[in-house]
């Protein structure tokens, strides 16, 4: 089980990581979201530096840190053919079964992807990244929910570029808040200030937020994110004992699944 990080540090990584320039960060708001996305799937933050790029706005996970993931996760793949034509891989996990995945060259050459050098150049390469990302998402989606493979997202955006498509959509840049003390401290099991939250609203926000990463993890079992959900609430238990009575209890249902603090207040009132 990975430590959480402060957010103060994460935001330091995020820094020195786009300064650098060695990872494919364009700036601290394009790293600090993908390490705060680490921190939520229970791996450190600095995982995001080897593992992923941002490529025309996208999280984008390296094929060999998706294959590595399922592999963690108990999957495992035969390579059946691995030519420059054709490449085809048997995918097999516990919750998912077996299936065979092939993509050929032709198949990427009539969706218009072979333009581009790196499919002109590492062919193979390229075909195994295709295979990859499809089987294991067949197979066991939970280990790559919300990203692609670099050369998927390169594909993207390459087609994008076709007259008949539509412009990128501009996601923006990740928020960062900044940490400043008042009187709403959210705490790592550790005793650190994770953040300062500036009211009940916002500290009941990201407490239930903290919690459904942790729920929402593959990397987790059932019996470790019940004793990672406890560390958080005992490292809180002094905070949240200052709330009064309709404080606590809207924080008390949020945290067994009601959506929005707007709600609770609508309910505490009827």
């Amino acid at each position: 089980m990975t430590a959480l990080v402060p957010l103060n540090d994460i935001k330091e990584m995020a820094e020195v990581a786009a300064k650098s320039k060695m990872f494919g960060f364009k700036s601290p708001d394009e790293a600090m979201a993908i390490m705060l996305l680490c921190q939520a799937e229970n791996m450190h933050p600095a995982i995001a530096m080897r593992d992923y790029h941002v490529i025309q706005g996208r999280p984008a996970l390296k094929a060999d840190a998706i294959l590595a993931r399922f592999q963690q996760a108990g999957g495992s793949v035969k390579w059946e053919t691995y030519t420059d034509e054709c490449v085809t891989g048997i995918f097999s996990h516990p919750a998912g079964g077996s299936v065979p995945v092939t993509w050929t060259f032709d198949m990427a050459k009539k969706i218009g992807l072979t333009s581009k050098d790196n499919w002109r150049n590492y062919p193979r390469a390229m075909l195994r990244s295709r295979v990859v990302s499809e089987g294991v998402r067949t197979v066991f989606p939970g280990c790559v929910i919300g990203v692609y493979t670099d050369e998927e997202t390169e594909d993207f955006a390459a087609r994008k570029s076709a007259p008949v498509q539509a412009a990128p959509k501009d996601m923006g840049a990740a928020e960062i808040v900044e940490v400043a003390e008042t009187d709403f401290p959210l705490y790592l099991p550790d005793g650190t200030c994770y953040a300062y939250c500036k009211d009940w609203k916002d500290y009941t926000d990201q407490y239930v937020s903290m919690v459904a990463s942790i729920n929402a993890s593959a990397k987790l079992n059932p019996e470790q994110k019940g004793e990672k959900i406890l560390q958080w609430e005992q490292a809180n238990e002094a905070t949240v004992k200052k709330m009064d009575a309709p404080t606590r209890i809207a924080f008390v249902a949020a945290k067994n699944g009601v959506d929005t603090f707007d709600d609770l207040e609508d309910a505490i009132e009827r």
